[in-house]
């Protein structure tokens, strides 16, 4: 069971990363919004871990859905934990799938655990440190699914953003096996553009998907890159992405050239972090 709180209160903790809060959802008694320094990180609802709010999950819970036939349990490596809402999904949708969670701050991992239980029956390992740290050392054709999903603060680490990175992520996954990558970007998308162009220098099957208006610029938004060296399930993909409450677009072979524009593969040389948002993006404060 989860902890029992007031209606409206809010759990507060100073963590590694700074200063976490664990906010009520007013609308669902057992279900909490996990801020980060005032960025809204991960939305979970404990009696119902296959509730997705945020909407870029809802797209790597559609990526998961496709990874395998049905319900069959998979192996996944999660760089990023946050309040672990999509490897509590996987563990509800596909049973006994056995789930490795990568997070750098320990002392969010405790507060998680704390207040926000994870069923003791899924196959489910936390493991603290460094997420490309941890990777470069994991076997190799380990995992059906890859999935990043790291922000320090509401930017994704430069060193998490280069060719060399997503080749190490290539190495970690079985042949059919599918990478996937949140990122922030909105303008003129050169980060956006850079890591798509990232993502084909390493996989040869590649989309990305987000809002129709994240795609254009007109406002900073989540971009959800899928890939591998297998085909990929892109018409399901489509469906399901266009099927969602704020529905998205996925680009695709020459939509997706397009969309990159010429823009180059980063590198370790050449990487930086991702581009702030936006004040009032995401939940952050306009002050």
């Amino acid at each position: 069971m989860g902890r029992i709180r007031k209606a409206d209160e809010t759990i507060s903790r100073e963590v590694d990363s700074g200063i976490a809060e664990l906010v009520p959802d007013p609308d669902v008694p057992r279900a909490w919004m996990l801020r980060l320094n005032g960025t809204p990180q991960s939305h979970v609802d404990l009696d119902d871990p296959t509730h997705l709010e945020f909407e870029y999950l809802r797209r790597l819970g559609h990526v998961a859905d496709l990874v395998a036939p049905g319900s069959d349990p998979i192996r996944v490596l999660h760089l990023g934990g946050g309040a672990l809402t999509l490897p509590r999904y996987i563990a509800t949708t596909r049973p006994r799938s056995t789930q490795q969670v990568v997070e750098i701050d320990a002392a969010l991992i405790d507060l998680v655990r704390g207040v926000l239980p994870l069923d003791r029956n899924w196959r489910l390992r936390i493991r603290n440190g460094d997420a490309r740290a941890v990777m470069a050392k994991a076997p190799e054709a380990a995992f059906d699914l890859v999935v990043t999903d790291v922000f320090a603060g509401a930017r994704t680490p430069a060193h998490l953003t280069s060719v060399e990175f997503v080749a190490l992520a290539s190495r970690t996954l079985r042949p059919d096996g599918v990478y996937a990558a949140n990122i922030g970007d909105g303008g003129k998308l050169a980060f956006a553009k850079a890591q798509a162009a990232t993502v084909r220098a390493v996989f040869p099957h590649v989309c990305v998907l987000a809002e129709p208006g994240v795609f254009r610029g007109r406002r900073f938004g989540n971009f959800v890159i899928v890939a591998s060296h297998a085909e990929l399930p892109v018409a399901a993909l489509t469906r399901l992405t266009a099927g969602d409450p704020f529905p998205g677009r996925v680009e695709h072979d020459d939509s997706l050239i397009r969309f990159i524009g010429g823009a180059p593969p980063t590198t370790d040389e050449t990487a930086t972090q991702s581009p702030s948002p936006p004040k009032g993006t995401w939940g952050l404060p306009d002050e």
